[in-house]
């Protein structure tokens, strides 16, 4: 029995050891370092794949790469306060591999000039964006990030004529209101008077007001300019990289963003380049935050921020004169989509991949990659007609009951991060409800809301809706001195007189009766519109800025 025995193990051992012996070829091993010694928590990765590891206290590492194909292998490394590093070529088995980092800086650099995101001869990292990430006039068959950016935005925020014209107080053609009126009260002193309608106006403007100061308008709109001098800077004088709007360089530059730790919101009064951290290299090097921690060689480092929704705070959320006028960020902080595991951050329903493979040119070093890594630098917003169309769902129940027509309307927010519409109080949705005879004529209304006066006074062929059936969500605010109701020119002092727009997951109902000829057919055609601002401005700036159409419903009754 003890002979039987010892065979048995013997066959065993013959058995196992094979494998023991083959195991560790599939594991490549080495240290992390830097100019002074071995480097801890460091990423290592086969480049542009999900395969990593991290380095232990004593900068070493193992790299299981048996799910891979053979190699040999490019490894990077990374690790937070350096730059990406590599690749370095490795092969199955290699228990050597050496790693090595390069600090980048630790402070900022004022003197830094920004780089154009459009063409621009230069060498290396220090030319144009789009030399390296423009698919223009290749046969790559999709876009890459600067066309992206083309079509985004944030690539007009400097140029953007609604933004302007507020700015300065004028039409698109140039024509200017009047120069604000004051009055004197002997308790409060100045304040500003209500503009005269009786001659030409043009719309408020923050130019109007305050003709002698820039403002903080260009600390979100123009911030490449700003962001030595948040506060002397007008967007309608500035030229080069700036007029740019917001430039792919500005924000790779981006290091940190400052919140107030009891809220997690930015402080008040602190739009834009006021709240972020930034990192512009000194002379001779260049700088670049993003997304991958595998991006080598270059300059070009991981940033965690660029992939959170706190990346987006400063400019879309707004404080102003003690009254919350701006606030995407804040309502997608009080949602669920807040949550890190249930929820979606601000760059998974606006930066959403689009199938491509590559974010730079191959003949400029471009490798592929897993299409859901790379995110669309389109940004889809307030104009996307698409990302409109997919933000709420809208219901309707409409019946006869004798001689009337009930209708119950119903629009839930079951698709968007936070309120609906956000950002701008100018924009709002309309929700306008039709019921009509068999020749076309509108039934007459008995009961039920209907559209407030600055919904447009006129024809409503012609986007005019105040007295029809229906409602309104918008945040309301009024100018505290002239009492004007609804205002845009939150650069005064305001309050908000009411805001029954649609939170995450929220949902209103609202009911409508007709009174109906029992022997017609009829029709009920329900329309969620939204439009960009208030008709009365739209009319007095000469914005022409079509409505969009996000859901309807049509009912043929009986």
């Amino acid at each position: 029995m003890k002979i039987k025995a010892k065979i048995a193990i013997m066959l065993l051992t013959i058995i196992i050891l094979p494998g023991c012996v083959d195991s560790p070829q599939l594991i490549i091993s080495g240290q992390v370092v830097d100019e002074s010694g071995p480097v801890s928590a460091a990423v290592v990765r086969v480049q542009t794949t999900k395969y990593s590891t991290v380095s232990d206290e004593n900068g070493n590492f193992q790299l299981d790469v048996s799910p891979l194909d053979e190699g040999p292998y490019k490894l990077t490394g990374w690790a937070k306060g350096y730059f990406c590093t590599g690749p370095v070529e490795a092969n199955l088995g290699d228990t050597d591999v050496l790693i090595e980092l390069h600090h980048h800086a630790s402070e900022d650099n004022p003197e830094y000039s920004w780089l154009p995101s459009e063409y621009h001869p230069g060498e290396g990292e220090d030319q144009g964006c789009a030399e390296c990430h423009s698919s223009e006039g290749t046969d790559l068959g999709f876009l890459l990030p600067v066309d992206e950016w083309r079509l985004d935005a944030h690539s007009k925020s400097a140029s953007n004529p609604n933004f302007l014209t507020m700015y300065l107080g004028t039409d698109t053609l140039g024509n200017q209101s009047p120069p604000t009126q004051y009055g004197h009260s002997p308790d409060y002193g100045s304040f500003p008077l209500r503009p005269n309608l009786n001659q030409p106006y043009f719309g408020p403007g923050y130019k109007l007001d305050f003709p002698d100061t820039a403002g903080n308008c260009a600390s979100c709109h123009t911030p490449a300019a700003s962001i030595n001098d948040p506060y002397s800077i007008d967007p309608t004088s500035i030229t080069g990289v700036a007029a740019e709007g917001i430039p792919c360089d500005f924000c790779h530059k981006v290091w940190d963003i400052t919140l107030e730790p009891s809220t997690g919101l930015p402080y008040p009064n602190m739009p834009g380049v006021l709240s972020y951290e930034f990192r512009r290299p000194p002379d001779g090097h260049q700088f670049f935050a993003g997304p991958y921690d595998d991006v080598a060689p270059g300059e070009d480092t991981y940033s965690e921020i660029q992939t959170e929704s706190q990346y987006c705070a400063s400019c879309h959320f707004g404080i102003f004169w003690d009254t919350l006028v701006y606030n995407s960020f804040g309502e997608w902080l009080e949602s669920p989509y807040n949550d890190p595991d249930t929820g979606k951050t601000c760059q998974d329903c606006h930066m959403p991949p689009q199938g491509v493979t590559h974010f730079a040119l191959p003949d400029q070093g471009g490798l592929e990659r897993d299409p859901q890594t790379i995110f669309s630098h389109q940004m889809p917003g307030a104009s996307d007609i698409e990302l409109l169309q997919n933000a709420v769902s809208l219901t309707t129940d409409a019946r006869q009951e004798g001689d009337q027509v009930i209708i119950d309307v119903s629009v839930i927010n079951d698709q968007t991060g936070h309120h609906v519409p956000t950002d701008s109080p100018l924009r709002h949705l309309i929700l306008l409800v039709r019921a009509t005879d068999e020749n076309g004529d509108p039934l007459i209304q008995e009961n039920g809301p209907i559209i407030p006066e600055w919904g447009g006074i006129g024809d409503p062929e012609d986007g005019y809706y105040a007295g029809l059936p229906g409602k309104t969500y918008a945040k309301i605010l009024q100018e505290t001195w002239t009492e004007i109701m609804p205002s845009g020119a939150y650069w005064n002092p305001t309050q908000i007189v009411s805001d029954n727009r649609l939170a995450a997951f929220e949902s209103d109902t609202s009911s409508y009766i007709f009174t109906a000829n029992t022997s017609e057919k009829m029709t009920v055609q329900v329309s969620l519109i939204f439009r960009r601002a208030y008709k009365e401005m739209m009319d007095q700036k000469s914005w022409d800025t079509p409505d969009i159409l996000m859901e309807e419903v049509i009912i043929d009754l009986p």
